[in-house]
């Protein structure tokens, strides 16, 4: 797992890898049962505070996406997947209505729309 982490990011640096880690969950990068890096090593190999990487792993098992087991590690939890996923939907459906509404204000057809559509996702 790659995490990048930018410092002239209007996101705190625990949210930024808290993020990554989700969608590394998310995509199958990170599968149930895996193990997380200890607290130490993780913050150690991105050069921040022990403090973000235990607040991130907190908030992480507050969330259900890992779980803690004091004296073996933190492991990947797959309960919260669903969830993530719905919210990721939601996030992309108000994307969708907004691109709808400028292309209505701008008369560009159904049809025209869903071409363009088309177009973009094949390219990535």
């Amino acid at each position: 797992m790659k995490i990048l982490i930018s410092n002239t990011s209007e996101s705190p640096l625990y949210q930024q890898i808290k993020d990554q880690i989700k969608d590394a969950v998310l995509k199958g990068e990170l599968k149930e049962g895996d193990a997380m890096p200890s607290i130490r090593a993780f913050a150690n190999d991105l050069r921040v505070s022990v403090l973000t990487i235990r607040r991130v792993y907190e908030e992480l098992e507050k969330e259900g996406f890992v779980t803690s087991q004091v004296g073996i590690g933190t492991f990947v939890s797959a309960g919260n997947i669903e969830l993530l996923r719905d919210t990721k939907r939601r996030l992309v459906e108000q994307k969708m209505a907004d691109m709808i509404q400028t292309a209505k204000a701008l008369d560009i057809t159904r049809d025209e729309l869903n071409a363009m559509m088309d177009i973009l996702y094949e390219e990535d």
